[in-house]
């Protein structure tokens, strides 16, 4: 038998032409999903039925271990009605949010103009100053109750003042105000952003004030800040929906206290959910939070066509 019969022989035995190429592609696309399924599985088993679950579960009565009651609105009545606690939590997360949020873009914008500096050992204090962002949470909350505990490191620098500093996390009027001075120190990655941002600035843009006469203010708000406002908005964006999810702090730190005043919304959510066991509340405290998140990223994203600015043209 030549080769080309037996090449015939094969071809006819595999089919006409035509379910030949549809059996390749099915092929193809076989191997494709087989390589992504486990992330496919991963997304239908934990985010989107979670994700519907939850919605579900927000209208039931539904404790871990036994099955789910529905109830309707109920959980929703208690949670604007019958629970302060809801409503502590929220002021407790709001003012650490419009107090922590606004601080840490500026300074990170301020950090960003210094280390964007031509000058020796910047990589240095460039590395310094990202390296806290990078601690993992526990460890870095650890580390602050060292040093902002009775006889921490903050009291101990002040004694030597003649300064008696006063228990930051035992006193209701330090106590939020001691997370929030933690918090401004991980200004790393708002400040990296920042900088690859500054560092994409046209020199040419600073030439023209120069020769329009124009000073460092000029150059600063008229080149500066609308070149790296992209960069600004989403530290903004990313701030916002990081702080009304904080909770490590105020768990490890001071447990919601003292008198609730750092029972921030995500650790009162965490309470009802794990040690009170009333999961179904939970949920709807989370869908809460996800339409509040939701608001504000989009009134940011409505207000980003009066200030963000793109070589292309303004935010749509």
């Amino acid at each position: 038998m030549t080769a080309s019969s037996a090449s015939r022989q094969l071809t006819s035995s595999l089919g006409p032409p035509g379910r030949q190429h549809t059996w390749r592609r099915l092929r193809r696309h076989l191997v494709g999903w087989a390589f992504i399924s486990p992330w496919v599985f991963g997304f239908l088993g934990l985010t989107l039925y979670p994700f519907f679950m939850s919605i579900f579960y927000s209208f039931t009565f539904y404790q871990l271990g036994r099955p789910p009651q529905f109830i309707g609105f109920e959980n929703f009545h208690t949670m604007f009605v019958l629970e302060p606690k809801f409503w502590i939590s929220l002021g407790v997360t709001f003012r650490y949010t419009f107090v922590v949020v606004p601080l840490t873009v500026v300074q990170g914008v301020l950090v960003a103009i210094l280390l964007n500096q031509d000058v020796k050992g910047i990589p240095f204090f460039r590395t310094a100053f990202y390296i806290p962002g990078m601690v993992s949470g526990v460890g870095w909350i650890l580390l602050w109750i060292l040093i902002l505990g009775k006889g921490g490191a903050l009291n101990s620098a002040l004694a030597l003042l003649g300064i008696e500093g006063p228990s930051y996390l035992i006193e209701q009027a330090w106590a939020l105000r001691a997370l929030m001075l933690m918090t401004l120190f991980t200004v790393g990655s708002s400040m990296l952003i920042t900088l690859a941002a500054l560092q994409g600035v046209p020199k040419e843009q600073y030439e023209a004030v120069e020769i329009d006469g124009g000073n460092f203010w000029d150059k600063f708000w008229h080149v500066t800040i609308p070149q790296i406002s992209p960069a600004i908005f989403y530290n903004l964006v990313m701030g916002i929906i990081g702080t009304f999810q904080t909770w490590q702090q105020g768990f490890l730190m001071t447990e919601g206290g003292p008198r609730n005043a750092t029972l921030f919304y995500g650790l009162y959510l965490y309470y009802n959910a794990f040690q009170y066991n009333k999961m179904g509340y939970a949920c709807a405290l989370a869908w809460v939070m996800f339409v509040i998140i939701l608001a504000f990223t989009g009134l940011n994203f409505l207000g980003a066509k009066f200030w963000v600015y793109y070589e292309g043209g303004s935010a749509a």
